[in-house]
């Protein structure tokens, strides 16, 4: 203390009201997350093609809740510390919390302390490329709210749901993220996941906690949904409480198949043959190309027929293709499914022939992959490309292309949508209950985003429609021309 020693007695006075005064504060909460310890070693991933804005971090989860009872483990894992992504280009990350230039949330009585919000998407293996730059989005959704939900601190943990070992998402880590978020009491939403096949795994577990808001930005299989349009038992199976938890802010396939099939028709295609990748979404997309295109008067002369997504070598199945006379192929899948050596065969055996995919292989990792055979190849894509956005998209691409000084990826800007009408949610349900922010996320109608004026519909589907083909010319995707869905 200044101004010289005290007497004793002011002394052990002042050491009382000391240790009174630490003791009251440590049961306040703190204005801020602590910054996490680094995760004991972790895998090593090459440097992304875009750089992705540091994750927002996460305080240690605490015990699992016990109302929370997932099915896919015995015992639920706690929410990993959070992934470290490289830094912005432009600006310093932003640590939840940590106040940025903008309005603040307004104030919701019952949201206070902390609320978690988790993503899961593939982080490792070629698709890193595209979900980087979803995590990018997410991180500029909640800078806007200065990670901020009424008087509770936000706090984002990017997980991932891929393995080295497989390079793509894994039913086993899905589970495991999944069981994490459903056992943190503090989770109140669960952005992902990128693959379909991925959801089926997670929606049964997050039902089953709460039921806890899942909001995808790019799942795209019917039947996670929509009655009649998958399996016999979906989408009910995937729901085992009865209740909806799970919503998307992507166009389902049972739309994008039926415009890649008339798109085809208009592109001068007789003779089709169908290939997939064997996945939920692969598969699924491949059957709605083939029944539309017998409907619209095509000659579906193969398929849909499942490719081996480990082959070395296509050059059989494509002399085969070539025997059937087909002059247009078809390929339901995603890039990491081998589609850039199934495209350089296919080419190397018939020089001319009109290939197509759907928003699966709409990424730059498949341009890397199937090199020069990826020219003039035609791609749907089951929304707008961010560069081709209007109103608040065009101003949030601009905003992007500022912040990290790189083109976003085709689902960016529905990763943003999908965390804004996600915390929107948790908002309008004013209280950190998993049923109310459900019910919230269900009500949301007219919703002014970035992708426009939408809402969503009793099954959790967006109410958008508009799609868009695309094409490869001189090693990029062109946009071609804007596509509206047909009405079934």
């Amino acid at each position: 203390m200044p101004y010289g020693k005290q007497p004793s007695v002011l002394a052990s006075v002042a050491t009382g009201v000391a240790l009174l005064l630490s003791a009251c504060s440590s049961t306040q909460q703190p204005a801020a997350p602590a910054a996490p310890t680094a995760p004991a070693a972790p895998t090593t991933a090459a440097a992304p093609t875009r750089a992705a804005a540091a994750p927002t971090t996460a305080a240690a989860p605490t015990t699992a809740a016990a109302a929370a009872t997932p099915s896919a483990a015995a015992t639920a894992p706690a929410v990993p510390t959070p992934r470290v992504a490289a830094a912005s280009p432009v600006a310093s990350p932003v640590v939840a919390g940590a106040a940025t230039p903008g309005a603040a949330a307004a104030a919701g009585g019952g949201l206070t302390g902390t609320v978690k919000i988790v993503s899961s998407l593939p982080r490792t293996g070629s698709s890193k490329g595209q979900t980087d730059t979803i995590v990018n989005a997410i991180n500029m959704c909640l800078q806007d709210t200065n990670f901020k939900v009424g008087n509770a601190t936000i706090q984002y943990t990017d997980m991932d749901d891929a393995t080295a070992a497989k390079g793509s998402w894994d039913a086993a880590k899905e589970a495991e993220n999944a069981n994490a978020a459903a056992a943190d009491p503090d989770v109140m939403l669960y952005i992902g996941t990128f693959n379909s096949g991925a959801a089926k795994i997670s929606i049964p577990i997050l039902n089953r906690a709460g039921p806890l808001a899942m909001i995808s930005p790019a799942n795209t299989y019917p039947g996670l949904t929509k009655p009649g349009k998958g399996e016999a038992n979906e989408p009910d199976v995937y729901y085992p409480t009865g209740k909806r938890n799970y919503t998307r802010v992507v166009p389902a396939d049972d739309l994008q198949g039926a415009v890649g099939a008339n798109w085809a028709k208009e592109l001068g295609a007789t003779k089709v043959y169908v290939l997939d990748d064997t996945e939920l979404y692969g598969h699924g997309i491949a059957v709605v190309f083939a029944d539309t295109a017998k409907k619209i008067g095509l000659n579906v002369v193969g398929g849909p027929e499942g490719i081996d997504t480990k082959a070395t070598d296509y050059r059989a199945l494509a002399t085969k293709i070539r025997g059937t006379g087909a002059d247009f192929v078809y390929f339901g899948g995603i890039t990491q499914n081998n589609a850039g050596k199934l495209w350089k065969d296919l080419r190397a055996v018939m020089p001319d022939l009109k290939l197509m995919g759907p928003d699966g292989i709409f990424e730059q990792a498949f341009l890397d992959d199937a090199g020069d055979a990826a020219e003039g190849s035609y791609i749907t894509f089951g929304g707008v490309p961010p560069d081709k956005l209007t109103g608040k998209g065009a101003e949030w691409y601009q905003r992007y292309k500022n912040q990290f000084h790189s083109e976003p990826e085709a689902y960016a800007a529905y990763g943003y949508e999908a965390c804004k009408v996600g915390v929107d949610a948790i908002q309008r349900a004013g209280k950190k209950d998993r049923a109310a922010i459900v019910d919230a996320l269900f009500a949301t109608k007219n919703y002014n985003g970035v992708l426009g004026t939408w809402s969503f519909d009793q099954n959790g589907d967006t109410t958008l429609t508009t799609m868009s083909g695309n094409q490869v010319k001189n090693g990029k995707f062109e946009f071609v021309k804007m596509i509206e869905a047909p009405k079934t």
